[in-house]
């Protein structure tokens, strides 16, 4: 196994939901539009590729993001995330709904967000993570410095980790295995 802090592995065995953000975590952030207005953003394999093993150990998987973006609406529904928000003015207040909806403590829920206005969150949350690139302001608030960056894998580090801690990855890899 990876060698991970002694804290950061006892915040991730009781993680039972992971919240994020996408500009900047399941992207890098750049935002493109061609000639005809149409937006278009990169997203990387790995961070959707893990999503159906969060999904098959009952880790909630939800989306936070303060733009509404079709292109992240399709990614979403793609991915099957459990729940998305977009055009959030207040994360804080939606994960706090959230928090009483899931029947979630503080400790259950991981985040991972790159800028100022995820601080609400990333200042309550069990696990708080920015990518590598995040703000530096959000480096000093968070427990965990990924050492991916948005749009290269960020959540798949997160996701990772959490299955690692619970003792779930080995099983995954000897299912794949013997299939």
């Amino acid at each position: 196994m990876k060698d991970f802090s002694k804290e950061l592995t006892e915040r991730a065995k009781k993680i039972r939901a992971i919240f994020f953000d996408v500009d900047g975590v399941l992207t890098n952030g750049s935002i493109i539009y061609d000639n005809n207005g149409l937006e278009s953003k990169h997203f990387n394999v790995k961070d959707g590729q893990i999503i159906k093993y969060l999904k098959q150990y009952q880790i909630a998987t939800v989306v936070i993001t303060g733009r509404d973006s079709r292109v992240v609406r399709n990614r979403c529904n793609e991915l099957s995330i459990d729940r998305h928000y977009h055009g959030v003015k207040d994360k804080g207040a939606v994960y706090e709904d959230l928090k009483k909806e899931l029947h979630l403590h503080d400790s259950e829920i991981a985040y991972i967000g790159d800028d100022i206005n995820d601080l609400p969150i990333l200042s309550r949350c069990g696990l708080s993570c920015t990518p590598a690139d995040g703000h530096w302001q959000v480096k000093e608030h968070v427990h965990w410095v990924l050492s991916k960056k948005g749009g290269e894998g960020a959540l798949r580090e997160l996701a990772d980790m959490v299955l690692l801690s619970q003792g779930k990855y080995e099983e995954i890899i000897n299912k794949l295995l013997k299939a």
